[in-house]
């Protein structure tokens, strides 16, 4: 019986102590660098080698080439704003001049499903234009793509942004 006991309370002495170095969380690494981290994949390449197609091609053509990007089922999930479903829609409510607003972004990541047909890229972008009296006016925030192939092609399936918060949204008040 007391043989027992012992070998018990090691059982249990044992578990806490994997379970404490299960709960410790890792120290803090730099994040690799999608396009040149040994553990990208092939597909994932593929994603974040279009995801900069898109992006200089939007660069140059404005919303009118954004739109071109998007399958004919597609979403567009603009921050604060209504979402625009279907090709047709997103085409007619990106009409921006490249002169007028400059978008840009790059990515961080992608992720291809197991069948290579569909995959998802993010990352942070940016957008600059001018108010009305001239004033600069900057974007920035986080992006998610869905990709998806459509008779071999791949097009975009779903895409939505989130604006980053205010500078001074979340500091602390001074003492």
């Amino acid at each position: 019986m007391l043989r027992s006991a012992v070998l018990v309370a090691a059982l249990l002495v044992a578990s806490c102590s994997v379970r404490a170095q299960m709960l410790t969380p890792e120290p803090a690494t730099s994040a690799p660098q999608p396009l040149t981290s040994p553990s990208t994949t092939p597909g994932e390449l593929e994603l974040l080698q279009l995801e900069a197609k898109f992006a200089a091609d939007t660069a140059q053509g404005g919303g009118a080439a954004f739109s071109r990007w998007f399958a004919d089922d597609g979403i567009e999930l603009p921050d604060g704003k209504a979402p625009l479903i279907g090709h047709t829609a997103i085409a007619s409510h990106t009409q921006w001049d490249p002169k007028q607003y400059q978008l840009s972004w790059t990515p961080d990541g992608a992720r291809i499903g197991p069948s290579g047909d569909s995959g998802f890229t993010w990352g942070h972008y940016t957008g600059r234009s001018h108010d009305a009296s001239g004033q600069p006016v900057l974007r920035e925030g986080r992006y998610i793509t869905v990709w998806k192939k459509v008779n071999g092609q791949w097009k975009v399936a779903l895409d939505a942004s989130a604006n980053d918060a205010a500078a001074d949204c979340c500091a602390l008040p001074k003492p």
